[in-house]
């Protein structure tokens, strides 16, 4: 169990960068900019899985050695829980009054008639009652037990759903515009990362249409900028049903084909038409822009035009969805929303390098000072503005925008096995932490003047329960006490001292009694 819990707690450890940094399974290109930005720094880090930590070997080991330490430890836990479920309830200590509770007095009945009471009072309050010379043993609460080997069951069900989820399902990005859609298929993905055990011919035939995004912004005040909310109206078909429409939403994802797909992000997807020096044209369509900063979603991208004559064609641009100037006359974006929208770009031409077969990213121009050279200086366009470019080079208007949706899809065959173990193992901790397992005995043995003594003991693992107090009172209700005048000699021992006339001495209930449940009469009783 020591073991468990140090891999628990490496696993907890080994999570925290999981949280605070970029992973691959979620953001693709915040992690190749993190590495960008970061130099040497980033590519260790990278070494160590340290964006991809879920599927780090590092992680996996501790994973793996968690599973086989609460498993060796819980195993044989449950095989010697099982023989004490079986096994009747020990014998009464020698001496009951040395016990955590205990009480004691005398009473008329004879043993028998007391142990035949406490015996039917026992098994009427459900405790497990067995018979032995002169005493009578109960036990109760393995209830409790049985809760904490669940929980830990329930664990080792999770780890594994977990484990097994990943290994059979898959995870993947993609990016859509609106009027867009996005077919599941394996060269529709932007990122896709499939199980071990996963092949990408079972996929699951599906497909989303984008209509509409809508993001409303907090318009004055210090909090000026920020999303109230956001969603994206979108359609959906699964296999040959019918289409069906869904708001997608954070936090609601949309389930389909046995995948869950979750909105992550959006942005700004400028429209462009690009024509060659020919005249002819070259490019024509929308082009999603990565924001640069999310508080006024100032977005950058690249339209590239390798089918134009003579030579190709190449932008960097930037979107200002609310373009407002600076104090020092610098274009920025005041507000997230489009309420202005302008985009600066700055013109190219020359070899793109899209025929040397090398893939390349679709947000960055390669070969800049080698093969691609600038064409003029940087200009900014208002919807419906032409740049033209020098020497007849082409041109490129801006026609407007869209926007566009990041979506995340996660298909994990282990989640409701993982989910219902997770229910199952909070009960089972619940359970373990109310239920205590308690031990009662009753000792009934004969005394001078033809009495009985009864001794009762008791035994609570945990905390101690106030359900001892309650038992000693309703044996005494069906196996009642004898009152015994005030200073008389039981005959056991000697009496106690003389108490002034008028008053009654405190009751005693033998050595190492606490249950406070004798009588006046029962000073001597032992």
């Amino acid at each position: 169990m020591r073991t468990a819990l140090i891999l628990l707690f490496l696993v907890a450890l080994g999570s925290i960068p999981g949280g605070l940094l970029p992973q691959r399974g979620q953001a693709p290109e915040q992690v190749a900019a993190y590495i960008a930005d970061h130099g040497s720094l980033g590519s260790w880090m990278d070494r160590f899985s340290l964006f991809d930590v879920f599927a780090a070997p590092w992680f996996a080991a501790i994973y793996i050695l968690l599973f086989v330490s609460l498993a060796g430890c819980v195993i044989p836990r449950i095989l010697k829980h099982g023989q004490n479920v079986r096994a009747r309830p020990p014998a009464a200590p020698r001496n009951l009054g040395r016990l955590p509770q205990s009480a004691s007095y005398r009473t008329d009945a004879t043993p028998e008639e007391a142990l035949g009471g406490a015996r039917d009072l026992l098994k009427g309050r459900r405790f497990r009652v067995d018979a032995h010379e002169g005493s009578v043993a109960a036990e109760k609460g393995h209830l409790g037990e049985t809760g904490n080997l669940i929980f830990h069951l329930a664990l080792l069900v999770l780890l594994f759903s977990v484990g097994s989820g990943a290994a059979f399902g898959y995870k993947g990005n993609v990016l859509v515009t609106e009027g867009g859609a996005f077919s599941n298929t394996l060269t529709n993905y932007d990122a896709f990362k499939p199980g071990r055990e996963f092949s990408a011919d079972e996929l699951a035939p599906f497909t989303i249409s984008l209509d509409e995004f809508h993001a409303s912004y907090i318009t004055s005040g210090k909090n000026i900028g920020q999303p109230t909310s956001f969603y994206a109206k979108v359609r959906y078909k699964d296999g040959s049903g019918p289409e069906k429409p869904y708001d997608l939403r954070v936090n609601h994802p949309l389930g389909v084909g046995g995948t869950k797909v979750y909105l992550l992000g959006h942005g700004y997807a400028p429209t462009f038409t690009v024509k060659d020096g020919k005249g002819q044209i070259a490019f024509q369509g929308s082009v999603p822009f990565l924001p640069m900063e999310e508080r006024t979603f100032t977005s950058e991208g690249v339209i590239k035009a390798p089918d134009a004559q003579p030579t190709q064609l190449g932008f960097y641009g930037i979107f200002f969805p609310s373009a407002a100037p600076d104090q020092a006359g610098k274009t920025i974006s005041a507000f997230p929303a489009p309420l202005n929208p302008r985009v600066s770009i700055v013109p190219f031409k020359g070899d793109l390098g899209l025929d040397t077969g090398v893939p390349q990213s679709v947000y960055k121009l390669e070969g800049l000072g080698k093969t691609l050279f600038p064409v003029g200086k940087a200009q900014g366009l208002q919807v419906g503005q032409t740049l033209t470019l020098p020497d007849g080079a082409g041109s490129i208007t801006f026609t407007g925008y869209q926007q566009w949706v990041s979506l995340a899809l996660n298909h994990d065959p282990g989640r409701v096995p993982a989910l219902a173990a997770a229910v199952i193992a909070i009960f089972g901790i619940v359970t373990s932490f109310l239920i205590r397992r308690r031990r009662v005995w009753v000792r009934a043995s004969a005394a001078d003047g033809g009495r009985t003594v009864v001794e009762v003991g008791g035994l609570a693992l945990g905390n101690a329960t106030a359900e001892f107090d309650d038992i000693v009172a309703d044996l005494r209700q069906r196996v009642p006490a004898v009152e015994e005048p005030a200073g008389e000699s039981s005959g056991d021992e000697a009496s106690g001292p003389e108490t002034p006339a008028g008053e009654s001495p405190g009751s005693a209930s033998g050595a190492g009694s606490n249950s406070g449940a004798g009588t006046p009469g029962d000073q001597n009783e032992e």
